[in-house]
């Protein structure tokens, strides 16, 4: 049919759909008279079609007889009103009855020998048949699967996976014909209407283009994906007799065998393998070296440094290709991985500068930020300066992946803060949407709280952002800010104008929270300022919003009181020293609102149970987030299932009434309230079982320490929570045997040291196959409170039972056998005793401190990043903040760590750690001070 014929039916282009009913009628007219008019039948077919693809349907009685007219055009032999007829069929056969009856005709093209219409009947019969029906057409499928067209064996593998559903035992017979359609050579069998006069390129068409492979290997995932071992075999088969010519075959095979590393939890299959992987990032296709380059490099990766090394080099070749899709997919993968190893992608830079005046400017962009993630601080400048050249020719998307690497970059060299600001502040006063302007924000955000050299530049910028801010929510953050270090400033009053502007000029949300920050300025002890502040908020007192004047009134009462020298509680309120864990608060509020008894809400809210936190422990918190993930992570493998007990027991903790936890990675902004939840979790798990009710208020919990090795038979990790009495070890034993059910499981611990005295074991009752429990033993602490180093023995003890594979419990009469399992010991560090703190100033508050330990040690040889993972594995075991970047190794000679923390008795500690790599092993020399000379002691000679 040619273009002009159809567009005088119906412009497609219009926008108005035909009218159902004038369709209807003028298709059954046509259908049914004879001769059939192949010409109008296939333009009322086209029309027909447009309706059923834009969501029009029809009454079931109109549908049947639409296909029963429809089945009346097979007396046509024209192929192409064939091939329309088919499509028709397909649509219509859900909607309409006895479809069935079109079966014999279908049939009959199929076991014809016309290559143009025979796909098409063998994807139409996949909509015929059901479960009852599909035996009379197996044996014409099977012939399809195997079938020397390229297009038929395609159709008839496409078409049998719609069958899976209503019939997978008779399609799970047909295994064998797709494994040899597979390894089978197809061609592209070309329709004899088809001339090289209307078709001029059709001689140039290739023999095959090997896609039936990619359909037939779906159909054997399909149908083996549940047998790990018939899955092995099936890739070891391809793979061995590289029967696999398409690229998207091999590609859909990458991603299979991935799956299979996510699933595997020994880490053995990544060495297996590797081989495979190593053919695949040398592969003649693009796409398929990226995939395999992208699981070689996921976080979740088993595969060894040298390997991932080789990832890195094939990614480094891809950059230079002349196709900007590849360039752009190889440049973002190594964006991600400079997140978590800048020095992996280190060696690419010399390639990527090469990029940085990319045609593609999203390409680019991601250039740039890799090299602002893995480049040092000399580069700073020159690249932010450059990016700077066309920020204005990049989509708000962009823009944001870039403030998100200068705030990173902030973060990670303070130093360069003045060409950083810079650069921010011209992004905030370019055009753009609220994403990108909050991006922004959240930057400048991060510079005033962790940057204190750079805080009031940063509120300078805020000044003049608010004078001309279209985002009320923006304009009430900013206006906090400025409330909560304006006052903290060298002149105060300076920001006192712009924040006054808001009162006058901003509709009633940004008034109110104007007037609450103005109210701050009065505590500086300014006599002055204070007298000028009072009258400004006393013109606000007839404020056409009554949210507007009770702000005023109350924040009036607190400026009096603070002229009367009773600002106590003035600043209490407006400048508090300690603040609630609102993730804790809005846990609390929960419970007490959802509790069961009907008796609850007879007593009030006991906000006392909810913890609060100093200034630095929550700029630690949040300090430790801003440098430890970044949203591009968020796009990472959010499917991977949790490896470890590690993350199952910190999803089952953050589970605020045992609900079902998620695997998904938690994005920066969230990832302070989840760890301030998780200590609020523990608290209150604790605190519901009755042995601890009375130990008081939690003071640190440990990271988790794994006891045993994850393929045995039981996987135990410990956490260990510290009271001011008291320390609890927490044991979470999950049981991997698939017959074997425990009970009374406990654990027998002994200490090398008698300052703590075992109080009380809690043993756990029950625990099934393949499921997992808590058990806990207490002891006393020295009654000094020292803070006691001490090494324990642990032997899990419990009763076995064989469990009966038809009733998945134990017999009834089955006593079972006492036994034990030896773990790992578990040692009580230094670390225990502290908690991460921050500081603005690393270097004033470390000479500040009296008391000062010197210790220096031979950490040995390590074979892949040493510094890396010594820096790593100091900030965990010390549990203290890295400051200044110092977490960031740009140099595998040497590195110097800066730590900052606080002990649960309120001593802060800080230590200067110094390391140099070399051929006879890691040298660190520890220097710690605090206000604590024991604790600076056991802090420095942890590693004796």
């Amino acid at each position: 049919m040619s273009t002009s014929t159809y567009k005088r039916f119906e412009d497609p282009e219009s926008g108005s759909l035909p009218d159902k009913m004038t369709v209807y009628q003028e298709c059954l007219q046509a259908f049914n008279a004879s001769p059939i008019k192949a010409k109008k039948c296939r333009a009322l077919l086209s029309r027909l079609l447009r309706l059923l693809y834009n969501g029009e349907t029809f009454q079931k009685t109109e549908a049947t007889n639409l296909f029963f007219s429809v089945s009346k055009l097979f007396h046509n032999a024209d192929p192409s009103l064939r091939q329309l007829g088919y499509l028709a069929i397909k649509e219509l056969c859900s909607i309409s009855d006895d479809v069935l009856m079109i079966t014999a005709s279908i049939m009959k093209d199929i076991q014809g020998a016309e290559p143009v219409f025979k796909p098409d009947a063998i994807r139409t019969l996949s909509r015929v048949l059901d479960g009852s029906t599909i035996h009379a057409a197996e044996r014409a499928m099977r012939n399809c699967i195997v079938d020397s067209n390229q297009a038929v064996c395609s159709a008839a593998l496409v078409s049998t996976y719609h069958m899976l559903p209503v019939a997978r035992d008779v399609v799970r017979r047909w295994a064998n014909e797709a494994q040899e359609a597979i390894s089978a050579s197809k061609t592209l069998v070309r329709s004899p209407y088809t001339t090289h006069d209307n078709f001029g390129a059709s001689a140039r068409l290739p023999q095959s283009t090997y896609f039936h492979q990619y359909h037939a290997l779906g159909l054997l995932y399909h149908l083996k994906k549940q047998d790990r071992m018939a899955m092995l075999k099936l890739i070891q088969q391809l793979t061995s007799r590289q029967s696999l010519q398409s690229s998207f075959a091999v590609l859909q095979l990458v991603r299979y065998v991935a799956s299979m590393l996510q699933e595997d939890t020994s880490g053995q299959l990544a060495q297996q393998f590797w081989p495979l992987f190593n053919s695949w990032l040398n592969n003649k296709s693009e796409m398929v070296e990226l995939d395999a380059a992208k699981v070689v490099l996921a976080p979740s990766s088993r595969f060894n440094q040298e390997q991932q090394l080789k990832a890195i080099t094939t990614l480094q070749e891809l950059l230079s290709v002349p196709r900007t899709v590849t360039r752009f997919s190889a440049v973002r993968l190594l964006s991600r991985v400079a997140l978590a190893d800048p020095e992996m992608v280190r060696a690419c830079n010399s390639d990527l500068e090469s990029l940085v005046n990319d045609p593609c400017r999203s390409i680019s962009t991601y250039a740039i930020t890799t090299l602002l993630k893995t480049g040092n601080a000399q580069s700073v400048d020159r690249l932010v300066k450059t990016i700077a050249g066309f920020m204005g020719d990049i989509s708000d998307e962009f823009k944001v992946v870039v403030v998100e690497a200068v705030r990173t970059l902030t973060l990670k060299f303070p130093e360069k803060h003045s060409s950083l600001l810079v650069f921010l502040g011209d992004a905030l006063r370019d055009e753009g949407g609220y994403n990108f302007k909050n991006s922004v924000i959240e930057a400048i955000f991060d510079i005033v709280k962790f940057v204190p050299d750079a805080r009031e530049a940063a509120l300078e910028l805020f000044c003049e952002f608010i004078e001309d801010c279209e985002y009320t929510e923006l304009a009430v953050r900013v206006l906090h800010l400025l409330g909560e270090y304006g006052p903290k400033a060298k002149k105060p009053s300076l920001y006192v104008r712009h924040i006054y502007n808001r009162v006058v000029l901003e509709n009633s949300i940004v008034r109110s929270s104007a007037v609450i920050a103005l109210s701050k300025f009065a505590l500086v002890g300014d006599k002055q300022l204070t007298a000028s502040i009072r009258i400004l908020l006393q013109r606000c007192l007839q404020d056409v919003d009554d949210e507007v004047r009770d702000r005023t009134a109350l924040s009036l009462r607190l400026v009096e009181g603070a002229e009367l020298k009773s600002s106590t509680r003035a600043r209490a309120l407006l400048q508090p020293e300690t603040r609630f864990s609102l993730a804790a608060l809005e846990q609390q509020l929960c419970r007490y609102v959802r509790s069961k008894d009907k008796t609850s809400f007879s007593q009030a809210f006991d906000i006392k149970v909810v913890p609060r936190h100093t200034e630095e422990e929550i700029l630690a918190t949040e300090y430790k987030a801003k440098i430890a993930v970044e949203d591009d992570m968020a796009s990472m493998s959010t499917q991977a299932k949790m490896e470890t007990i590690t993350s199952k027991n910190e999803a089952h903790i953050l589970s605020t009434e045992g609900g079902r936890s998620s695997s998904k990675p938690v994005a920066a902004s969230d990832l302070a309230a989840r760890s301030n939840l998780l200590q609020q979790q523990y608290s209150q798990e604790l605190s519901g079982i009755d042995e601890f009710q009375d130990y008081g208020l939690l003071l640190h919990s440990s990271g988790v320490v794994e006891l045993t090795e994850r393929e045995t038979e039981f996987i135990v990790t410990a956490v260990k929570h510290v009271f001011k009495e008291h320390i609890v070890i927490q044991y979470n034993v999950e049981n991997t045997l698939k017959d074997i059910q425990v009970e009374d499981v406990t654990v027998m611990t002994q200490l090398d040291t008698d300052d703590y005295k075992e109080e009380t074991a809690v043993p756990a009752a029950m625990l099934k196959p393949d499921s997992s429990v808590c058990v806990y033993v207490s002891f006393s602490r020295p009654a000094d409170h020292r803070m006691v180093l001490a090494t324990m023995t642990n032997s899990l003890a419990y009763v076995s039972k064989d469990v009966d594979e038809s009733t998945g419990e134990p017999a009834s009469d089955d006593e079972g056998f006492p036994d034990e399992y030896q773990i790992e010991d578990l040692a009580i560090t230094p670390g225990d005793f502290v908690t991460p703190c921050f500081t603005g100033s690393f270097t004033s508050s470390f000479d500040g401190l009296n008391n000062e330990e010197v210790a220096v040690y031979n950490l040995g040889r390590s074979e892949e990043n040493p510094l890396a993972k010594v820096v790593k594995r100091l900030s965990q075991s010390m549990s203290m903040t890295p400051l200044e970047g110092s977490d960031m190794v740009d140099s595998s000679a040497s590195h110097t760590l800066k730590l900052f923390g606080k002990s649960i008795n309120g001593d802060k500690v800080a230590a200067l750690v110094k390391l140099v790599s070399s051929s006879k092993g890691v040298m660190m020399k520890t220097q710690v001070r605090s206000s604590d000379s024991e604790l600076a002691q056991m802090l420095a000679n942890q590693w004796e």
